[in-house]
């Protein structure tokens, strides 16, 4: 079997990990498979866990990767209009439909007041089946106009700005942003989100607390 060549699997982390992860996976690999400890036998799988390292702990390179992880998986993705068991066992009747995917009803997401950017814990209309990733890159088509915010160059929506996916397709928007490959347009697309009422902040009761030092 063949090393892997993912620095995500060469370090074993999740492609979601905090960098502080990551770093700290890079740590304990490199005391057990360093030339001094493991010997000459240690010394590829060194390299290629420093390897690993340099890429991710760099921001741009990490986020480069991602992009094109994402691509390869969406070009290794099931064709538009396939779906599992549809092969000769599957019920071809005229008028014999699969079932659809159930979808949740949308509501705006509560995050805390001190919310900063980042990955959410839910969202409303979150449904990664219905996200259209088979469809393919540019599968959207030409750009609608009146672009406004960064331009994404990957995905069905491939020269799309994030303005524009986020008038045509807000739900793409909040499963961009809980993907990696979505993690240097976290930033914009909270804005959107936001002026969606897909997220909003959690009221706060600033005479319900005390501070340390007020008078009880």
């Amino acid at each position: 079997m063949s090393a892997p060549t993912d620095p995500y699997k060469i370090l074993q982390v999740d492609s979601e990990a905090e960098d502080e992860v990551i770093q700290a996976a890079y740590r304990r690999l490199a005391q057990k498979y360093h030339p001094d400890v493991a010997g000459p036998s240690g010394a590829e799988r060194m390299a290629a866990i420093n390897a690993a390292w340099e890429l991710l702990r760099d921001p741009n390179r990490r986020a480069a990767h991602d992009r094109e992880r994402m691509a390869e998986t969406m070009r290794s993705a099931p064709a538009a209009g396939s779906k599992p068991g549809s092969g000769p066992a599957s019920d071809t009747r005229p008028g014999t439909q699969p079932p659809g995917p159930t979808y949740r009803p949308r509501r705006a997401e509560t995050v805390s007041s001190d919310w900063t950017s980042g990955r959410s814990g839910s969202g409303g209309g979150y449904d990664p089946s219905r996200m259209r990733a088979p469809e393919g890159h540019g599968a959207a088509g030409r750009p609608p106009g009146n672009p406004s915010g960064s331009v994404i160059p990957f995905g069905r929506y491939a020269g799309w700005s994030l303005g524009e996916i986020g008038r045509r397709d807000v739900d793409y928007l909040e499963w961009l942003d809980r993907m990696a490959i979505g993690r240097p347009y976290r930033d914009e697309i909270d804005v959107i989100l936001r002026a969606a009422g897909r997220r909003r902040s959690a009221p706060t009761d600033g005479e319900g607390r005390r501070g340390l030092f007020r008078r009880r």
